[in-house]
């Protein structure tokens, strides 16, 4: 245990709701990240595999079913501590995905792991997907990867057990100052 615990801003939600956005804004407000999904990212390029949604759901399934259903949150605690060591304070975790890891967060961190749920509607979080620049997504892949999620990953677990709930519905800003009022809190 560390002698001064630090602050871990987790972000839960569906795809697409706006969990990058979120992380961009802590991030530009001077506060390191650690990003759940690169590590599946990671792992897809040095199984020499191609970046695709199918493959994504190989990986992050094989992982959990190998090293056990915390094996996300095990590698990202690691990448924590190591930004605690170099003399962080608050670190973002992005996408935290499974109960279990929420219940490994919370285990390691207590009161100081804030959970952060970002929820939008499911025709928006859809659009957003498919008009990305990065990585889009079909109307198919959208619904197979939300299956995935709810199904094999326990997501629904942290999004309903969140401390705090932010809607993305409107503008950008709006969601952004909503997060900035959680930040003054914690």
């Amino acid at each position: 245990m560390f002698m001064n615990q630090p602050k871990v801003i987790a972000l839960v939600g569906m795809p697409g709701a706006g969990k990058s956005y979120c992380v961009e804004h802590l991030e530009a407000a001077g506060l390191p990240s650690v990003y759940f999904g690169g590590i599946t990212l990671e792992e897809v390029k040095a199984r020499g595999l191609d970046i695709n949604p199918q493959n994504e759901k190989v990986v992050r399934e094989d992982i959990r079913a190998k090293e056990g259903k915390d094996a996300y949150a095990k590698r990202i605690i690691k990448k924590i501590e190591q930004l605690v060591a170099d003399g962080h304070s608050t670190v973002v975790a992005d996408g935290l995905y499974s109960w279990t890891e929420y219940r490994a967060f919370k285990e390691r961190f207590g009161d100081n792991s804030i959970i952060i749920a970002i929820a939008a509607p499911r025709v928006l979080r859809h659009q957003r997907l498919s008009n990305r620049p990065i990585r889009p997504l079909t109307e198919q892949e959208v619904i197979a990867r939300e299956y995935a999620e709810i199904e094999n990953l326990e997501k629904g677990g942290p999004i309903a057990n969140a401390d705090f709930t932010l809607i993305n519905d409107g503008r950008p800003e709006q969601v952004l100052s909503a997060l900035d009022q959680i930040l003054k809190t914690i």
